[in-house]
């Protein structure tokens, strides 16, 4: 059961920096530079102790462990850092990125039904958008895009495979809310097209491309790709798709 973490903004930060490189030591500097950027003040290396030892308390009163046991086992000082052990805690983002790679892998092998199944675990291990409640500084705003952008790929592979099985309104149903909300989104419309299309919607299909492609030119100055002014054309011929 999910546990909500008492933080304060700070070093709610710094304990996510460390979560997201457990196992390896994370520089004072990189964590400094992470929460003021750079402008620290001068008491920065000060308060990243305070902080450290702040998220010490709030770990020892979820694991029901002493906070010198925290400190010795978990969420360690070391030389010029600090690591948080990748022994000692289990992690949602490892496990759904293990999740991803085998259903893609299954996949690949032929086996759509399994690689669905993986995938939509994968999906459903997600409660809501990546850090929504860390003040992100540049390290976790690239972790944060990686993972949203994990997420898209994760969703084009899923109704990719149930196209492929033939389960082209469930692939419809999947996609139309991450459409709307990644309007530039090619591979999303990609897929999205092609259910429409084998559903028997192709004027729905070529709906989705024009508004694409307005998308596209007024906010990139761009055309769509090749591969989608194929699909378009393929539509517009009723080809069958496969």
């Amino acid at each position: 059961m999910p546990v909500h973490v008492e933080l304060a903004p700070k070093p709610r930060t710094v304990l996510v920096v460390l979560l997201v490189n457990a196992g390896g030591v994370v520089p004072v500097s990189s964590l400094v530079r992470e929460v003021w950027g750079d402008d620290p003040p001068v008491s920065a290396l000060r308060n990243i102790q305070t902080y450290i030892f702040q998220a010490r308390k709030v770990l020892s009163r979820i694991t029901g462990v002493s906070v010198r046991s925290v400190a010795r086992e978990l969420l360690m000082t070391r030389p010029g850092g600090y690591l948080f052990s990748d022994k000692s805690a289990k992690f949602d983002h490892e496990s759904y990125r293990k999740m991803v790679a085998d259903g893609r892998d299954t996949i690949r092998k032929g086996d759509y039904g399994k690689g669905i199944l993986l995938l939509d675990r994968a999906l459903a291990s997600w409660r809501g958008p990546a850090f929504v409640d860390v003040v992100t500084g540049v390290t976790l705003e690239a972790h944060r895009r990686q993972l949203e952008e994990s997420k898209l790929g994760v969703i084009e592979a899923l109704s990719s495979a149930k196209i492929e099985m033939g389960r082209y309104y469930e692939a419809v149903a999947d996609l139309t809310v991450s459409v709307c909300e990644h309007p530039l989104h090619e591979g999303l419309h990609y897929q999205y097209m092609r259910a429409l299309s084998m559903a028997g919607d192709r004027a729905h299909a070529l709906d989705v491309f024009s508004k694409l492609r307005v998308s596209l030119v007024s906010e990139l100055g761009i055309e769509p790709s090749d591969v989608m002014q194929e699909l378009q054309s393929s539509i517009l011929n009723s080809s069958c798709l496969s």
